[in-house]
């Protein structure tokens, strides 16, 4: 299947789904960690691919460099998903998945809050970058 805004609109909202019920089933206050398991459980059974806890690659200069930098999810090689359970989202997280969007060459990225009321209204954001500006719809 071809890259296109469109597949990865219908993707993010496969992946929206999954978190939330995820989610709705653990409620918030848990530690990233059980999430991030159980969400791997829901994405397994809903027959979406992933990768869980990538490495991310950096190549400074010409020279790899283990830097031991993880991702927690990347969904079909294209949409990067970092988990979270803190009060509120920081500008540190968006800039963390923003770079680690910009080092996997990948479209789109996810946040998720699980320490929020309501995961969907509160707790979710959704950036994208120019590799998405360049997709066909």
């Amino acid at each position: 299947m071809a890259l296109t805004k469109s597949y990865l609109k219908d993707l993010t909202y496969q992946i929206n789904g999954a978190a939330i019920v995820v989610h709705k089933f653990l409620g918030p206050g848990l530690l990233e960690s059980i999430y991030h398991k159980c969400l791997k459980k829901e994405l397994d059974s809903r027959g979406i691919s992933f990768t869980s806890e990538l490495l991310v690659p950096i190549n400074f200069k010409g020279l790899d460099v283990d830097t031991n930098l993880r991702c927690d999810l990347f969904i079909e090689n294209c949409i990067v998903l970092e988990l979270k359970t803190v009060d509120d989202f920081a500008p540190i997280h968006q800039a963390q998945l923003l770079t680690y969007m910009k080092l996997l060459e990948a479209p789109k990225g996810i946040l998720y809050n699980f320490n929020s009321v309501n995961l969907y209204k509160e707790g979710q954001m959704t950036l994208v970058n120019e590799y998405f500006r360049n997709l066909e719809d």
